[in-house]
């Protein structure tokens, strides 16, 4: 489903929201300025760099925030084909994944090796 099949009114999936992305980056923007407040002040004894943890803060949220886009946007479902079958390379003689060596009387002698 993408965002053009969406009606109006209805709420939206996480997965289109921008709620999601949001979230993440405000989270990721919260853990940078409390490391860089921390960090940056030098120790206890100096009085915190709040400049300091604001950028980082900021940088960290806006990285984050076009990263959680990027990915959102190269998102792709998977063909309905895709989900259907029993699985690769599995031969209705040996249904239930008995062991033959490839040479062996029972089956057929292949031009690929058996695959």
């Amino acid at each position: 489903m993408t965002v053009a099949d969406q009606k109006p009114g209805e709420p939206r999936k996480m997965r289109t929201s921008v709620k999601g992305p949001l979230v993440f980056s405000a989270f990721f923007g919260v853990l940078a300025f409390f490391a860089v407040l921390i960090f940056a002040s030098g120790g206890s004894a100096h009085t915190p760099r709040f400049d300091l943890a604001f950028t980082g803060a900021g940088i960290a949220f806006i990285v984050s925030l076009v990263v959680a886009a990027m990915l959102s946007m190269s998102y792709k479902e998977n063909a309905e084909h895709l989900g259907k079958g029993s699985g690769v390379n599995l031969s209705s003689k040996r249904p239930h994944g008995g062991a033959s060596s490839p040479g062996s009387p029972d089956e057929p002698e292949t031009r690929d090796g058996g695959l």
